[in-house]
């Protein structure tokens, strides 16, 4: 389509929309427009053509709908927290905002099962089922804010994934509207619904297989006792050791989280958070379940600490305490900006053994490249999530970052790690999955795209570094099925 037959379409799309909602759900002033440029990935910002904003299902629907008639892209976004550019808008296109969609249609504690709408945050879905003795499992650091919608859309997870799985752990049934603009449902309530996961398949596709509009989820119990450690090491060669030696000793935390040294100096600068003095890196661990599983698995681990040199180690006597020790992991990434006036957050993934070699490459690379980095991550389960700082306003240093954010994801990879842990692939790592994938393995992809996307407007430029039309790939075939056309059959 060439621009001014894209124009032409988003203006029968704008059209058809105004007389359908009502005042100010339609939005295409340009000042307003600015506000949806982005995600939580400012370095890339695109005006949409678009904006509506969306409350219930067959808003969704009837909005998805009209960019199919009319062959217009769309994005949906909820709260914009997203780190990869997965919610960038199309300058053509149609930007579905789903975080007015905020019921919490079910709560059956009966069952741990709960309906949300997309723009429920995560945490309020927690606050509501713990009165029932249930929470939320999955915990992203901008829990406060995110929403389940987008959760699924990038397979969140959290600091206590280690334990409990990411979002598509805990999803049974999703209500969908696909990209030609019907309303569908996927999976059940069941805990084993028969047939493909279609479920599996959609959670964490970025919005490139159609919209959420609903969401079934796991309900966790709350645990009978939660202690949180807190472990200050000169290095975080000492404090990975401590994670190996953790999980060699056959315990599985809830969550073990690391910082270093300029991480604590951001955290400090934002919330006080107090921790050891001079520390090159702290160890966040916590343990739950059973109170006399926690004391034998709290106990092995302050041995473990002390064992691989933690110079001070605290305990959580209460719940404040518990909160004052998350409130510098949880702000992390918000807390750099005290520090430097711009960051790119990276997202890969090492083994677990891998960590001490690839942070000192990491540190290695910092050195050459003269910018600082930051390390938070998710120890456990190897997730990095290195802060590359630079100052967009010297010339030169933007490109620079982008390049080390680069050499960071093949630093991953050559450790036999991934690109992305939880983030996602988005707009800012596509040019990168071929390092991890061959092209028969992302034809394969696509074949599932094309089946859910055939004509490619679903959040279009995502996950894919060269996406393709659906009649261009191998293997897919978008004319009548032979048996039909030979009468023998009647294919649905």
């Amino acid at each position: 389509m060439t621009a001014a037959a894209g124009t032409k379409a988003l203006a029968r799309v704008t059209a058809q929309l105004r007389g359908r909602f009502r005042a100010g759900a339609v939005i295409d002033d340009p000042a307003e427009l600015a506000t949806y440029e982005c995600d939580g990935l400012a370095a890339y910002r695109v005006t949409p053509g678009l904006v509506v904003l969306a409350e219930s299902a067959g808003d969704v629907a009837d909005t998805v709908r009209a960019c199919a008639e009319n062959g217009v892209p769309f994005v949906a976004r909820g709260s914009g927290t997203g780190l990869s550019g997965g919610a960038l808008p199309h300058a053509d296109g149609v930007l579905v905002v789903t975080s007015r969609m905020q019921a919490i249609r079910s709560l059956d504690t009966g069952n741990a099962r709960a309906v949300v709408e997309p723009g429920v945050v995560n945490l309020e879905l927690t606050r509501a089922a713990t009165p029932g003795g249930y929470y939320f499992a999955p915990d992203p650091s901008s829990q406060q804010i995110c929403s389940i919608g987008g959760n699924v859309a990038e397979n969140s997870g959290g600091a206590h994934c280690l334990k409990y799985g990411f979002t598509s752990h805990h999803v049974l049934a999703l209500d969908i509207v696909t990209a030609a603009g019907e309303q569908v449902s996927l999976g059940t309530a069941a805990a084993d619904a028969p047939g493909y996961d279609l479920v599996g398949a959609f959670v964490g596709s970025e919005g490139t297989l159609g919209v959420a509009t609903a969401a079934t989820v796991r309900l966790t119990r709350l645990p009978e006792d939660v202690r949180t450690v807190l472990a200050g090491f000169r290095h975080t060669d000492d404090a990975g050791a401590a994670t190996s030696a953790i999980i060699a000793a056959g315990v599985v935390p809830a969550a073990i989280e690391i910082m270093d040294a300029l991480a604590i100096e951001a955290a400090e600068a934002a919330v006080a958070c107090g921790y050891p003095a001079g520390a090159g890196a702290v160890l966040v661990v916590e343990v739950d379940g059973p109170t006399a599983e926690v004391d034998a698995e709290l106990a092995a681990v302050q041995e473990i600490c002390e064992q691989s040199g933690a110079f001070e180690i605290r305990l959580a006597t209460d719940p404040a305490d518990r909160a004052a020790i998350w409130r510098g992991r949880k702000s992390a990434f918000a807390a750099v900006g005290r520090i430097s006036p711009d960051y790119l957050v990276q997202d890969g993934v090492v083994p677990r053994t891998a960590l001490p070699a690839v942070l000192r490459d990491l540190a290695a690379l910092s050195e050459e490249r003269g910018l600082r980095i930051a390390n938070v991550f998710h120890a456990g389960d190897g997730n990095l999530h290195p802060l590359v700082l630079f100052d967009s306003s010297v010339p030169g240093q933007t490109e620079l970052a982008e390049e080390f954010s680069g050499a960071i994801l093949d630093l991953c990879l050559a450790a036999g790690g991934s690109i992305t842990g939880e983030h996602g692939v988005g707009a800012d790592k596509a040019a990168y999955l071929p390092k991890m994938f061959t092209a028969e393995d992302l034809d394969t992809m696509q074949l599932v795209k094309c089946a859910f996307d055939p004509d490619h407007l679903a959040n279009p430029g995502k996950i894919y570094p060269t996406p393709r039309l659906c009649g261009e790939v191998p293997g897919f075939h978008r004319g009548v099925h032979p048996l039909a056309e030979a009468g023998v059959a009647e294919v649905f």
